[in-house]
């Protein structure tokens, strides 16, 4: 391979820190050390530089907004720590994180380069700032600890109980004073009602949900057959309120969609949904999911936020391994064994109960 040759600036940059100095009078600004970083220090790719780029002026943006300005001595470890808990926190209008492990990983990993960096030509007061900053372990890990609770799990349920009754109504009450708000064609409550308990009462992925078919029902057996990832069949038991969810769907609203065509899914879309193929997309789950949270007053948690409370509540009913891997179709025992770690809040009220 070819290695790109650098820029004269670079490569004596390298060897000679001094060439790197505040101009006299100007302000010893945090921006200004992101210029000469990129100037004299990155050598990858354009693609690359613009992904450091952007997670550089991210900090910066957090910094003007925490201090009121972006001076170098304000970047301290405790404000490090402050933005590393904020990556983890962030949330999305919808309730989902912001950024996930893996990519708030990427942006402290370069904030530590330039720390660093920064840090050689001038110290900063209290020290490299990144140094004790320590990167989340991805890849294996499972974030159990973004289970839905108890109290969510019952509140989702509830939402998605009230659903036949005011579900897709209209909301102009002085219209409609004195009777029935009319309901919008294409919305299906009992289809809703039924994805909601599927999900949280067998802990089956989205994608699952996708592949379903009604021929995959077991009604005596209470077992719901799906085609996973890798194209891998697996067998998910659902409780009887669950069964029951499912089979209010299938009595009540599914043969009038089904008319319209020959799918076999088992969740359809609406026949008047000139757009619909039959078989809902994972996309309309998330949809149908955050609705019903946001009904619930639930925030933060996705459908796969179900699948590791089904996890947790196994552990916690049988503290069998074997079942959790059972239920939830893991080929490797070692994502099973993460369903047995004591949370954060778990420890805290562990230890509270010794005062």
């Amino acid at each position: 391979m070819v290695k790109r040759p650098l820029p004269p600036q670079q490569i004596t940059s390298r060897n000679d820190f001094s060439l790197v100095r505040v101009p006299d009078g100007a302000p010893d600004t945090l921006a200004w050390w992101i210029e000469q970083y990129f100037r004299f220090e990155v050598t990858t790719a354009a693609s690359s530089q613009q992904v450091q780029r952007r997670d550089l002026d991210r900090f910066l943006g957090f910094l003007r907004t925490e201090e009121g300005e972006d001076q170098r001595i304000r970047w301290t470890p405790r404000l490090s720590r402050a933005f590393q808990e904020h990556l983890r926190t962030a949330l999305t209008p919808e309730g989902r994180r912001s950024w996930s492990d893996r990519t708030a990983n990427r942006m402290l990993a370069h904030l530590k380069t330039f720390a660093k960096w920064v840090h050689k030509l001038a110290p900063f007061p209290l020290g490299d700032p990144m140094a004790k900053i320590q990167l989340r372990q991805v890849g294996a890990g499972l974030e159990v600890e973004r289970a839905l609770s108890d109290s969510e799990r019952r509140r989702l349920l509830d939402a998605a109980d009230l659903l036949p009754e005011t579900g897709g109504r209209s909301r102009d009450r002085n219209r409609y004073r004195g009777q029935a708000r009319p309901r919008r064609k294409n919305f299906r409550p009992w289809r809703n009602r039924a994805l909601v308990y599927c999900l949280v009462e067998t802990g089956m992925r989205r994608a699952g949900a996708v592949h379903l078919d009604l021929a995959g029902v077991d009604w005596s057996r209470r077992a719901l057959t799906v085609r996973e990832k890798g194209g891998a069949e697996h067998s998910y038991q659902i409780s009887a309120q669950g069964l029951a969810a499912l089979r209010d769907y299938a009595g009540q609203e599914r043969p009038g969609d089904a008319a319209r065509g020959d799918s076999p899914a088992f969740f359809l879309a609406a026949a008047g949904c000139a757009q619909g193929q039959g078989r809902l997309s994972v996309r309309v789950i998330n949809q149908i999911w955050n609705q019903v949270c946001r009904l619930a007053g639930v925030a933060g948690k996705t459908p796969h936020s179900a699948r590791h409370a089904m996890g947790r509540h196994l552990i916690a009913k049988t503290g069998n391994i074997a079942a959790v891997q059972r239920q939830l179709g893991h080929r490797n025992v070692s994502y099973s064994v993460q369903y047995a770690r004591i949370t954060r809040q778990e420890l805290q009220d562990v230890l509270d109960e010794r005062e």
